[in-house]
């Protein structure tokens, strides 16, 4: 029998396997994620660790950890976990990949459709009253149909939102590791970031690359907050030289209620919801004991990091 530590509560009935298979399994209590210093704590005499993409696993926990024989991290990737310093330990990683793929090109394309067409502003108006009249001026958009969609990340999630984006008759132009973002950038009407969060793509869409997006662009981030840089994206938006934003994920998470980007003009901020179905977060909750159970067990993770 392992003892696992759990971070949070899960969506659906895998949690119930591992204790079948005679796991000790500990759940986090609190909807917020537990301090780094509860973290290591709880940490400590697990053989098992099942974490959020916010809980942190670096080398002091790792260090605390000593029988730690397997982490699944509930997410597509594992930028929160210290890989190097799990496989000196021989601990092994899992991830969840594939799942969450429709559910987020789903958000991507709904936050584009959102603020292309100004449809938070729109209900705003009607739930504060200021909607008086039809109006000929009122609330004004941008196409969709027949625009440029530029995607950054050309990977599952990428071509998930390539698919939508046709039954709109949109111009795709994806942007790899090898390709000209800039030039992409110039020709986009909007621009989807899908791409993983390394050292090379930190702060892919700095001032620079605004600067190269022209003035009636519109960006959409649901990959990554530190994708972007957000002191030069607020100051492209309060100065209207990028139409609007609409973010899925921000760097760091939550932004503080203080942060100055919050008060950007078009700007979309939604907490993280990419994965956000019933189905595609109890999928997660089973691929993640799948991991757990075989990295417990000696046997290799169905789905490595």
């Amino acid at each position: 029998m392992a003892h696992v530590f759990v971070t949070r509560a899960l969506a659906g009935d895998a949690l119930d396997r591992l204790a079948a298979a005679g796991h000790d399994v500990d759940v986090w209590e609190d909807n917020l994620p537990p301090h780094p210093t509860e973290l290591r704590e709880r940490t400590a005499n697990a053989q098992g660790l099942l974490t959020m993409l916010s809980d942190r696993v670096d080398q002091q926990l790792l260090d605390a950890a000593t029988g730690l024989r397997a982490i699944a991290n509930y997410a597509v990737g594992s930028d929160n976990i210290d890989l190097e310093a799990a496989a000196r330990r021989d601990i092994q990683v899992g991830v969840t990949p594939d799942v969450l793929t429709d559910a987020t090109a789903d958000l991507a394309f709904a936050l584009l459709l959102a603020a292309a067409r100004r449809i938070v502003e729109a209900n705003a108006a009607v739930q504060s009253g200021r909607w008086r009249t039809w109006e000929a001026r009122g609330w004004l958009g941008a196409d969709v149909h027949g625009a440029t969609l530029v995607i950054v990340g050309p990977g599952r999630i990428g071509r998930a939102v390539a698919d939508r984006a046709a039954g709109f008759a949109m111009n795709v132009i994806t942007v790899g590791r090898d390709d000209d973002l800039h030039q992409a950038l110039q020709q986009a009407d909007f621009v989807s970031l899908h791409a993983p969060l390394t050292p090379q793509t930190r702060h892919v869409i700095d001032a620079a690359a605004l600067a190269a997006m022209k003035p009636t662009a519109i960006l959409v981030n649901t990959g990554r907050g530190g994708l972007v840089d957000q002191g030069a994206l607020r100051s492209a938006l309060e100065d209207h030289r990028l139409a609007g934003a609409a973010l899925d994920v921000t760097d760091p998470e939550p932004l503080p209620a203080d942060d100055p980007l919050l008060t950007a003009p078009n700007l979309l901020v939604v907490p993280h919801i990419g994965s956000a179905t019933t189905t595609a977060r109890s999928r997660m909750a089973a691929m993640a004991v799948d991991n757990l159970l075989a990295g417990l067990d000696g046997r290799p993770m169905p789905h490595p990091a």
